[in-house]
């Protein structure tokens, strides 16, 4: 992909191109600070998740399932969104109806030095108000 300041996905194409047989992982962003992609678990898979290094943010598009953090056991189902933090252990199972969703990858976002601004013109810490003129 070339990178560019911003790309539009529509999620009925994403979806169409989701291999329903067997486990299916299809990224379809990365940038240095985000990855996406869709993740498609089929009923009596396995899932191939463990502890990464990003934070993570799933949200559920179809189908049912449990999703176990650490000790905890929670049921999914569409609508859910879950968030992981980084480096902690999860996987999802006893998968009831395909499971697909969405999973965004953030990575640590790093301190700026005093007096720098982030993308798009905003300094860590700024009112937006005040800089906006408001």
């Amino acid at each position: 992909m070339q990178e560019s300041d911003w790309e539009v996905f529509q999620l009925d194409e994403l979806l169409a191109k989701v291999e329903r047989q067997g486990v299916n992982f299809k990224e379809f962003l990365r940038t240095p600070s985000l990855s996406c992609a869709i993740y498609h678990i089929p009923v009596g898979s396995r899932d191939m998740a463990s502890a990464h290094e990003e934070d993570e943010l799933y949200l559920v598009l179809e189908g049912t399932g449990q999703l176990r953090i650490g000790e905890t056991e929670h049921r999914v189902q569409q609508g859910t969104i879950m968030y992981v933090h980084a480096a902690c252990d999860h996987a999802f199972f006893d998968i009831q109806e395909d499971l697909t969703v969405l999973a965004f990858f953030g990575s640590p976002v790093l301190e700026l030095g005093r007096g720098r601004r982030l993308r798009h013109g905003h300094r860590p810490g700024a009112n937006i108000a005040a800089d906006a003129g408001v």
